[in-house]
């Protein structure tokens, strides 16, 4: 699918649709009429054949009670093996209705009260409160950062994971809001450095689908051959790369048999939901049905955030872009231009944009804005424009 048919044929008005992006801007932002660029859904609608599957269950008309059927572990495995040379047996999968969830029930599985974690800053601000909010404690290792890219500082995650007596490392991968997949010689090391220390590692996958085109993810299990899959918790889902993240449904993938055991002991004790039946059926479909349409995405993605680039490249070559390897969420710096604690008075107050702003996914990122790029190039244009327009003009006011 070429990507002017797939924005004919899927790009939505969201709003008056109860959207949080677009129609609660005042609950987040304090007020209405910002051009929306945070939260990570998109402005497309989901694959064709995913809203003709769910159109055929509604039709029936009964929600009732409902196993996962073959079709489904056929569906989900056939495209972890054509899209990411990864086999999934399906006696290591379990279900869960999202992935942050999954990270809180795996931490309520396999760590006790005072144990602590383990995450690498700025990262998705929901694995802060994940972990404090469970009464585990927090250890926090930054990213270093080099002209708008980010990479592993294994010395210090070894220092954090030996002083502070890490239990669990909660690893993003591909990494919100780095914009990097991990390579395998990457996650070779820092897997290395837990299994050493006998640290477990939830990896949280769902972005795995969102590469740059031409890009490859390396599912955690896969590295060295699956030599560390005896301390992996896999968490992905369909969510992010089909826009279904209200249909609560993803995956928890653990491959040793007696953390299965220890892991299904504890879900024993939850008051536990059922599979939800609608995420069940869109989650098949997509994942049997849908990859046209995550290509031609992928595609619309890369083009929005190439543009953004060039367009500050040319005008306002101070600024950098982060590396878009996975997601559709890349950073701004904008710290050449404006200090940190006049950002949001710049891009609320002036661009009258809806981002997400770099001190809420960790300390020391003051200065950048996370912006979303699966959406109407015409909004990444706008955005652009205004960007560039009043950084300008705060320059020349200071002038």
């Amino acid at each position: 699918m070429e990507k002017q048919e797939f924005l004919d044929r899927y790009l939505v008005d969201r709003r008056g649709t109860n959207s949080s992006k677009w129609d609660g801007l005042k609950g987040k932002f304090g007020e209405d009429g910002l051009l929306p660029m945070w939260i990570a859904d998109m402005e497309f609608k989901t694959p064709e054949a995913v809203t003709a599957a769910l159109q055929q269950r509604i039709d029936h008309g009964v929600f009732g009670y409902s196993f996962v059927p073959d079709s489904y572990y056929d569906a989900f495995q056939n495209w972890m093996e054509t899209r990411h040379h990864c086999k999934i047996e399906r006696e290591e999968l379990r279900f869960s209705t999202g992935c942050v969830t999954g990270i809180s029930w795996m931490i309520h599985a396999f760590t006790e009260p005072g144990d602590t974690c383990l995450i690498l800053t700025p990262i998705y601000y929901p694995f802060y409160n994940v972990v404090t909010n469970n009464d585990r404690c927090l250890a926090t290792v930054p990213l270093d950062y080099d002209d708008g890219y980010f990479t592993m500082n294994y010395d210090a995650i070894e220092k954090a994971i030996v002083e502070q007596d890490v239990k669990m490392f909660l690893m993003c991968s591909p990494h919100n809001p780095a914009g990097r997949v991990w390579t395998e010689e990457e996650l070779d090391a820092v897997l290395a450095i837990c299994q050493k220390h006998n640290v477990l590692v939830v990896s949280d996958e769902i972005h795995q689908d969102l590469m740059a085109p031409g890009g490859t993810f390396i599912p955690a299990v896969n590295v060295s051959g699956g030599k560390y899959r005896d301390i992996l918790l896999i968490l992905n889902s369909a969510t992010k790369s089909f826009n279904l993240a209200t249909l609560i449904h993803s995956h928890i993938i653990i491959f040793n048999e007696e953390l299965r055991k220890v892991y299904d002991r504890f879900a024993s004790g939850l008051n536990r939901t059922e599979v939800s039946v609608i995420g069940m059926i869109a989650t098949e479909a997509a994942y049997r049905d849908g990859g046209e349409w995550l290509d031609a995405l992928r595609q619309v993605i890369h083009d929005n955030y190439i543009y953004l680039k060039e367009c500050f490249a040319a005008e306002l070559p101070g600024v950098r872009m982060t590396a878009l390897e996975g997601t559709y969420l890349p950073m701004i710096d904008l710290r050449a231009y404006v200090a940190g604690n006049a950002c949001q008075e710049l891009i609320q107050g002036k661009c009258r944009l809806a981002v997400d702003y770099g001190q809420w996914f960790g300390e020391g990122y003051d200065g950048f804005i996370r912006v979303n790029v699966a959406t109407d190039p015409v909004i990444i244009k706008e955005a652009a424009d205004r960007i560039i327009r009043e950084v300008k003009a705060l320059a020349d006011s200071n002038v």
